[in-house]
This record gives structure tokens, C-alpha cells and sequence, in this order.
């Protein structure tokens, strides 16, 4: 038999805020053979998400950090070729923590689920089925609490999690405004992803005028991808017992020092908010249910996913980066031949 030949992308630098190409270095080496209870998968898809900075970083995060020199962390999708695992079987793709790279050696604790045959492509399963669309679906219905009528401000809404919760609000029949960082990104959420309004907030020399004016009547749920000074701005737009969905930091390039900007305390006790933190590991057994019902949803035309596939592992040093640049459209995946 011959060998296989497995590329990885190592993190061997550690990064201070934003990871850069040069933390990063292609290894090729010998796949490594399963052993007992474990099976090899080659992977297909690689996941870049913006989790991934906090993950690179020596920070405190809700994840240990990646060690050195070893590769990089990701959610992915591959087909088993080997299995040493009584329950999986060669020729099954599964979904979970296998690493940017080609081959993984690994046990059942990594799979997140199994990936069922659907009319849906392979890389479905890492945007509309996958972390993202699971969590629009979980934080956007499981702490919203979404009610017809109501009204929805998202940041980051032409992004892998923001472009979910826009159509997410819109089956619900909530009015649906959303942020993002180009005239271009804006127009492509506005026709694809089911906003009312959106909001440039890179051209807006006043952030908090032009939510109030794209949003007069105040927001029910910011469904919050950012923090920074666009939550800043958004948290005074809030209605009486609004709800807050904090999913996720990405305007804040470094924790250390703990960036400072206006309180938001009064606005929180004043219009008794219920700000609340939304993390994915939380609700793994909720995964495979969740994945069912976006799939019918999207087998349905009842949402619509997007995907920017980057051709080859020699694409993702620089992945991360291009991710918090703003440049993808959808989102993010390697794909690894």
C-alpha cells in the first residue's frame, strides 16, 4: 500500500491579536495508521472561523489555546477510510475537530455528527449545517425569542453567522436591519439575505444616528457578532426588555489590556435588557437536531447559504486574516485538494 502523504498547517508562531501568515508553516509528512478505537478520515472541507484568533492567541478563551507546532484547530468535513471504531464505518463523512489539515487520525470525541447523503453540497456542512448556521438558529430563536413584528439589528450580516440570522428573522416575520463594512457586502445582504435595511458602518460618521434612522422605532434583539463600537451605539437603540445575543468579540483585535469604551449598565438597567452569551460547545446535543430542521429549511428555497471556498491548504496561512479584513463574502472554507 502506498503511503499517504499528509500536509498540515502547523501554528508555530504565537500571534498577538490577528494571526498572520508568518504564525504559520505547511508540514508534509506520513499520515499516521488508526489505532484501536480510532479511525483515519481525509478531509474535504476545512471551516475558517473567527473563533480561530482566540484559539492562536495565549489568551484566556472559552478553548485552551492551539499548542505550537502542532495543527492548526478546525472543524471540517471528510469521509472516514479507516475505521477501527465499531459505529462508524468506511465510506461515512463526518463533521468534526479534524484539524487544517489533510488527514486525521482521531476518536469518535471528535465528531460533532455524522453528515447524512442530502441534495445539499458537501460544503453545506460547514456553513448553513455546520457552527454557523447552527448558531443563528440556536442563539437567534434559543435566547431571542423572536415574535412576530418585532425588529432585528445584526451585526456582521453579510457574514457566516450574520447571513443566517437575517433570513432566520425574516420566517419569523421580524423586521430585519443589518451592519456590515461595505457598500458592496451591504447591497449583497439586502437582496440575498432577507434585510430590510442595512448599514454601512465604515461610511457612517455617525454610527449611533444611522441606526437610529435606519431603525426609528428602536430593536427588539441585537443579535451581536462584533462588541466593540458598534455595540456600543446599538445597546442605546434597544427597546423595554429587549434581548441582547453576544456571539461573538471580532472588533476587538486583543483582550490584554481589557479594552475600554462607554458603559453600558444604565442602558442594560433603563430599558430592562437581558443581555446574554452565546457559545456553540454549550449545545452539542443539539447539533444534529438543529442541522435537520436548516436542512429542510434549505432544501425548501426557505434560506439560502453562500459559501467562499479558497482552492488548497497553501490558502490558509493567511485565511484568518483575510476572515477579520472582511474581504469573504459568506462563508470562509478551504478546500483541501
Amino acid at each position: 500500500m502506498s503511503v499517504r502523504e499528509n500536509r498540515q498547517v502547523r501554528l508555530t508562531a504565537r500571534p498577538r491579536g490577528i494571526p498572520q501568515p508568518e504564525h504559520f508553516s505547511i508540514v508534509t509528512a506520513p499520515a499516521a495508521a488508526p489505532g484501536q478505537g480510532e479511525m483515519l478520515i481525509r478531509n474535504r472541507y476545512l471551516s475558517v472561523d473567527p473563533a480561530q484568533r482566540g484559539w492562536a492567541n495565549d489568551e484566556g478563551n472559552y478553548s485552551a489555546p492551539v499548542p505550537l507546532d502542532a495543527p492548526m484547530r478546525a472543524l471540517a468535513v471528510g469521509e472516514i477510510l479507516e475505521s477501527n471504531v465499531p459505529d462508524y464505518r468506511a465510506g461515512e463523512h463526518v463533521y468534526g475537530w479534524f484539524g487544517w489539515q489533510r488527514y486525521c487520525v482521531t476518536t469518535p470525541d471528535a465528531v460533532l455528527r455524522r453528515v447524512m447523503p442530502s441534495r445539499l453540497p458537501l460544503a453545506a456542512n460547514l456553513s448553513v449545517l455546520g457552527m454557523n448556521g447552527i448558531t443563528a438558529y440556536l442563539a437567534f430563536h434559543g435566547l431571542g425569542n423572536p415574535k412576530p413584528g418585532e425588529h432585528v439589528l445584526v451585526s456582521t450580516a453579510a457574514g457566516s453567522v450574520g447571513s443566517f440570522v437575517g433570513q432566520l428573522a425574516t420566517i419569523a416575520g421580524c423586521r430585519a436591519v443589518g451592519l456590515t463594512s461595505s457598500a458592496d457586502k451591504a447591497a449583497h445582504a439586502k437582496a440575498r439575505y432577507g434585510y430590510q435595511d442595512m448599514i454601512n458602518y465604515r461610511e457612517a460618521a455617525d454610527l449611533a444616528a444611522a441606526i437610529r434612522a435606519a431603525c426609528p422605532d428602536g430593536n427588539d434583539i441585537f443579535f451581536d457578532n462584533t462588541g466593540g463600537a458598534i455595540a456600543d451605539a446599538a445597546i442605546r437603540t434597544m427597546r423595554l426588555r429587549g434581548r441582547v445575543i453576544q456571539c461573538g468579540t471580532a472588533a476587538n483585535t486583543s483582550w490584554t489590556p481589557t479594552p475600554a469604551g462607554p458603559r453600558p449598565e444604565r442602558e442594560i438597567l433603563t430599558r430592562r435588557l437581558r443581555w446574554s452569551g452565546f457559545i456553540i460547545f454549550d449545545h452539542l446535543a443539539e447539533f444534529a437536531d438543529a442541522a435537520a430542521q436548516l436542512a429542510e429549511l434549505a432544501l425548501a428555497g426557505k434560506i439560502v447559504h453562500g459559501e467562499e471556498i479558497l482552492p488548497g491548504l497553501d490558502h490558509a496561512p493567511g485565511a484568518i486574516a483575510q476572515l477579520y479584513r472582511g474581504e469573504n463574502h459568506g462563508k470562509l472554507i478551504i478546500a483541501v485538494d
